[in-house]
């Protein structure tokens, strides 16, 4: 039977190129892991002997791994599952993006795709895309970062590696966000508002948004509003100290209307003031505020 090396758990970050890995690598360094970047895979395994040796053990390592490195996707399977089969703790994480945001991306860097030094970016991406597929297929967690910022993107992974024997405090985002534009991806819990009577259809309201007193009045003050407001801070109430229980230490609450500008806004900046109120930490974004 093999040997467990359980002292250390050994994370790979690997991905497509422009996905974020170099972000994601900064917020293991401060989760506290070792982190080692474009680690060739032929030195991986005397990398990890000396990551485990006695009285020198390292508790979280992660190593960066990607296409820059010639011989990784023909290399790293196979020295991958040997390591598995010593009883090394190992967990795959990849980042991917759309063509366009991946496109987006090295043209606002104006960095040249490592492979596609000489050809159009495009082409690079989906040739990777094509050789990272087993890779992929490997991995425990992937993430879509398409329509992440860094910001967004340190939180998801706080979320999902963050210990939950930490004690930290609940970090509640709040998201106001249109469903003509879609749902925010990494929703905890969603409600919609759309129940609610719409501010664009009041010729004097129309151009303004839900952070307009005016606004905030004809939502806020709506007679079923004010009785879901009732139920809405009951379920909060309940659910947040279960939550801190739990260890979570993110969530990520969002309220959707239709565009994203009237209903969810107000409804979204007055949930804010309550919960601050309440002692709790609160981060508020409007998502589709300023979209058409």
């Amino acid at each position: 039977m093999a040997e467990t090396h359980s002292l250390t758990h050994f994370l790979i970050i690997t991905g497509l190129s422009g996905s974020g890995k170099s972000g994601v690598t900064k917020c293991f360094e401060d989760l506290g892991y070792f982190c080692v970047d474009n680690l060739p895979a032929k030195l991986v395994p005397t990398f990890l002997q000396l990551c485990t040796k006695p009285g020198a053990e390292i508790p979280h390592v992660a190593m960066t791994m990607d296409i820059r490195e010639r011989d990784f996707i023909h290399d790293f399977p196979a020295i991958f599952n040997d390591m598995k089969a010593q009883g090394y703790d190992f967990s795959i994480l990849f980042l991917e993006a759309s063509d366009e945001a991946l496109t987006r991306r090295f043209s606002e860097t104006r960095r040249p795709h490592p492979l596609a030094f000489d050809r159009p970016v495009l082409q690079g991406i989906s040739e990777e895309r094509d050789r990272l597929r087993p890779i992929r297929e490997m991995a425990d967690i992937i993430i879509d970062t398409s329509s992440l910022n860094i910001h967004e993107l340190r939180e998801h992974i706080n979320k999902i590696y963050t210990p939950a024997t930490e004690a930290k405090p609940l970090i509640i985002s709040l998201i106001s966000f249109g469903y003509k534009y879609g749902i925010p991806f990494n929703s905890d819990i969603l409600f919609d508002v759309r129940f609610l009577p719409n501010p664009f259809f009041v010729q004097e309201l129309k151009s303004k948004t839900g952070l307009d007193p005016a606004v905030q009045e004809y939502v806020l003050g709506n007679e079923e509003w004010k009785q879901f407001r009732e139920k809405l801070a009951d379920l909060l109430f309940f659910l947040l100290p279960r939550f801190v229980r739990e260890g979570k230490s993110y969530l990520t609450l969002s309220i959707g209307c239709t565009g994203g500008k009237h209903r969810s806004v107000a409804i979204a900046d007055y949930l804010e003031k309550l919960l601050k109120e309440s002692g709790h930490m609160v981060r508020c974004k409007h998502r589709d505020l300023n979209k058409e």
